[in-house]
């Protein structure tokens, strides 16, 4: 469209953006908590928008060697580069074109997804963790013309292009600084970029965004193994970023800490572009056995987790407490700290030093996502004086769904709908309320790529169906319950939540993770509850002993599963168990694989 068609399309949007933040200003929801938003139309204009505000502001924490210090880089100089990148990019005849980025979280990831979302064509990120056969279906499918990788792809993607079986035109190493035949450098890509705006080309510096069509495409990982693309656009994900940090704040001054695989939504939705509007800056992790060291490096105030480390570090503290014979201690005091904090005396600074300074010293909040999180930890850790909450979201929902006010969080509870995004449970049970959660609003995805009728299956009359099961409480903050092809459903018509089991399971300090799942009786003919357990064998040592036998250890876990039976109703009781010494299968999003026979181990 020409420009004075354009300026008017961009107008009302920002009307509408205006509107919106208006509306948030005024709403007289006690969860609002945080109203200084500002109106954002497209991830192209909020960057703009951000240097505008923050300009020498910190925007990202680098490492430019394995172990060294972190080095700073300022919102101009990512700007400078991301139009660099992406006016490079056009002049290569990429414009329009679905272009891929692989690799571990760093800065020219990052500066890569802006460079091409910002004006270029459509991103696609794919997951670090696929195989080689698994990436070259999904280069296929989204028709990728450019990848941008880190090295450890390069070999993979070269045989790929040579074998002219995709639409691969250009392969751009992250890491090396001179092009050669096979690969192009980064580095001069950007360097040229810089040469071209210098003479004069504003492809990319005027380039026009559109903000409700399809600009990213994210592939998701799930527990059957077959990956869908969801189509997101600049507008799903700004209504996100405007709407989530009126539940949680979030400061021009907070470091966000980088460790999920930055091509999840979660972690490039609100650990990426989230810090980005805001005005704060981002640290990378150098990888999850470097999480303590870099934390003390980094001093970060927000950290985005899943379960799996969340958990970890909770335990490891309280490991670590009962070695050194301070547990005892340690609850003692945080018993204290309770009773204290009622009559406004805050002693977790002085009580618990050592723990802040494991999260680096200046920890504000830490958010889990991506799969429900035991209630018990996240207070855990509210006792050390440090702030926990949960949040809810899915890859179609671009992800916010639902997250946990800072102020009044519900531990046991998935979270509370941001402003202007609606929660619904269909068909729910009349006994329980229970029924799939479905969710409405401006951060619902346009589909799935080339698949319309997966699309039609899920979206529905303006709500897309989660296929999550859950209940929606008197305050409207929403509980998950389990995954509607997860749920076992017996012979005498009772519901068996998995989940629900093994949430109790991972209560038992000798198991490390479970998989629960239901097996008719060929005797009986009633549906039996089995569980394949992976034993924490650190604590199965201290329970005991070295010199323990396999016996010994089911033995030991059947003991506390006996405990928990006599608490379950008849139909949710375990009755046989698997301990296993082996990793589960998982998705690369860490989720284990339900319906893998080799995940069951019993017969």
């Amino acid at each position: 469209m020409d420009t004075s068609q354009y300026k008017a399309v961009k107008e009302k949007e920002m009307e509408y953006a205006l509107k919106r933040v208006e509306d948030i200003k005024n709403s007289k929801d006690k969860y609002i908590l945080y109203r200084d938003i500002r109106p954002i139309i497209d991830l192209k204009q909020m960057m703009e928008s951000s240097v505008e505000l923050y300009g020498d502001n910190i925007a990202f924490h680098v490492k430019d060697q394995v172990g060294g210090p972190y080095r700073g880089i300022t919102y101009k100089e990512a700007k400078v580069d991301m139009d660099a990148l992406g006016t490079a990019l056009i002049s290569m005849g990429l414009k329009g074109k679905a272009i891929s980025i692989i690799g571990d979280n760093r800065y020219e990831w990052a500066i890569s997804y802006l460079s091409v979302v910002c004006g270029t064509g459509i991103v696609v990120p794919l997951d670090k963790e696929l195989g080689a056969s698994e990436l070259e279906q999904l280069v296929k499918e989204a028709e990728v013309e450019c990848i941008i990788y880190t090295k450890k792809y390069e070999s993979i993607f070269q045989d790929m292009k040579a074998r002219g079986e995709t639409n691969l035109k250009f392969l751009i190493s992250m890491d090396t600084d001179i092009s050669d035949e096979q690969s192009l450098s980064l580095r001069e890509i950007l360097e040229a970029g810089k040469v071209l705006i210098e003479n004069g080309n504003r492809e990319f510096l005027d380039a026009q965004i559109e903000r409700d069509t399809m600009s990213i495409i994210l592939f998701t990982s799930g527990t059957t193994g077959f990956s869908k693309g969801v189509m997101l656009s600049h507008g799903n994900i700004v209504e996100d970023l405007m709407a989530s940090p009126t539940l949680l704040e979030v400061l021009s001054t907070d470091v966000f800490f980088s460790v999920l695989p930055i091509h999840h939504t979660y972690e490039c939705t609100c650990g990426f572009l989230m810090p980005l509007y805001r005005g704060a800056s981002i640290a990378y992790c150098e990888g999850l056995k470097y999480i303590v060291k870099n934390l003390s490096e980094a001093r970060p105030t927000i950290f985005l987790g899943v379960p799996l480390i969340i958990e970890s570090l909770h335990k490891k503290i309280w490991q670590n407490a009962k070695k050194s014979g301070k547990a005892h201690t340690l609850k003692k005091v945080i018993t204290i700290n309770k009773k204290t904090k009622k009559i406004g005396l805050d002693l977790a600074p002085i009580f618990f030093k050592k723990i802040h300074a494991l999260f680096g010293g200046r920890m504000k909040v830490i958010i889990c996502g991506g799969a429900a999180i035991d209630p018990d930890v996240l207070q855990g850790i509210r006792d050390f004086g440090i702030n926990a909450v949960q949040g809810y979201g899915l890859t179609e929902c671009a992800p916010i769904c639902a997250l946990n006010p800072d102020q009044y969080p519900k531990n046991e509870a998935a979270g509370y709908p941001p402003p202007g995004f609606e929660l619904k449970i269909h068909d729910p049970n009349p006994e329980t309320g229970i029924g799939e959660i479905c969710a409405k609003g401006g951060n619902i995805m346009l589909g799935y790529y080339k698949n319309p009728e997966a699309s039609a299956e899920v979206l529905k009359d303006g709500w897309f169906h989660t296929g999550d099961l859950g209940y929606i409480d008197e305050d409207h903050f929403v509980h998950i319950t389990g995954r509607i092809k997860n749920v076992i459903i017996t012979k005498n018509g009772k519901n068996v939540y998995p989940e629900e089991i093994e949430n109790y399971l991972g209560k038992i300090p000798y198991v490390n993770e479970s998989l629960v799942w239901g097996k008719d009786s060929e005797e009986s003919g009633e549906t039996l509850i089995f569980a394949s357990i992976r034993a924490d064998y650190e604590e199965v040592q201290e329970a005991l002993g070295e010199n323990y036998t396999d016996e010994q250890v089911a033995d030991l876990i059947w003991k506390e599963i006996d405990g928990l039976n006599n608490r379950l109703p008849y139909f949710q009781r375990i009755r046989k168990i698997d301990v296993r010494k082996d990793e589960f299968e998982k998705t690369t999003g860490k989720k284990i694989k339900r319906f893998v026979d080799t995940n069951k181990g019993i017969e």
